[in-house]
């Protein structure tokens, strides 16, 4: 009887982990911000899109694909031409998402990798992907070598020619300030000779006046000085 009873008890167990089994594969989770849709072994993909929560399908007849409904960003390096023929390279920054209406289309004409063509597809055609594009920014712009040693090499010209201008400009500021000084003193020798031709000798005689009394203040504060009044021939002795 214990036999028999612990036999019974095993083939429930194992039923029961079978069912468990099957129970356990018939269910999928599909998480906060993605879509699934179900592809089916006799019908191909189905046009139902199933939203988030957990859900029911057929084992090994059924099986969910996954999708990030998300918005993410996607770097996209693009080598361009500008109209004077230089190479320019330009890194696309492109925000984006699926429409989840258009999930089974999207993994039956593109797959589940569906951000590799959004490389050459932008906004124009991104619609015909199913995928809306959300942002599209330029992030990193260079032109080519050649270019930019151009551009170095027209700058530096540039620079050469200011600092060039800048001296000439200063050689005519000097050419400038001395001919205006060579007129001054010109003019100043030309007022002394007309002072002189008017005054006659009245001011060389004041000039004269003006320097023999200069003299005479700076030598009346020497003590080695000795004074002979006029009309005497003695040394007269003064206090020291």
């Amino acid at each position: 009887m214990a036999a028999k009873l612990f036999e019974s008890i095993g083939k429930f167990g194992l039923a029961l982990a079978v069912a468990g089994g099957v129970v356990n594969s018939a269910l999928y989770n599909v998480d906060a911000g993605h879509r699934a849709v179900i592809f089916d072994r006799f019908r191909g993909v189905q046009d139902v899109v199933v939203g988030e929560g957990t859900h029911f399908l057929i084992p090994w007849v059924q099986k969910p694909i996954i999708f990030d409904c998300r918005s993410r960003p996607r770097n996209v390096p693009v080598i361009t031409g500008s109209k004077d023929l230089q190479n320019v390279n330009i890194t696309l920054r492109i925000l984006f998402r699926p429409v989840a209406s258009q999930l089974p289309r999207i993994y039956t004409s593109i797959g589940k990798d569906y951000d590799e063509p959004v490389s050459d597809d932008l906004t124009e055609r991104a619609a015909t992907f199913g995928l809306i594009l959300d942002d599209v920014s330029l992030t990193h712009l260079t032109f080519g070598k050649e270019f930019t040693e151009a551009v170095e090499a027209k700058q530096v010209a540039q620079q050469e020619a200011e600092r060039a201008r800048f001296v000439v400009e200063k050689a005519e500021q000097q050419k400038k300030a001395a001919i205006i000084s060579a007129e001054g003193d010109s003019k100043a020798a030309e007022l002394i000779a007309n002072s002189l031709a008017t005054a006659s000798d009245g001011l060389i005689e004041l000039r004269k006046l003006e320097a023999a009394e200069d003299i005479a203040y700076q030598l009346s504060r020497s003590r080695n000085i000795t004074y002979l009044p006029a009309g005497q021939s003695v040394l007269l002795q003064l206090p020291q």
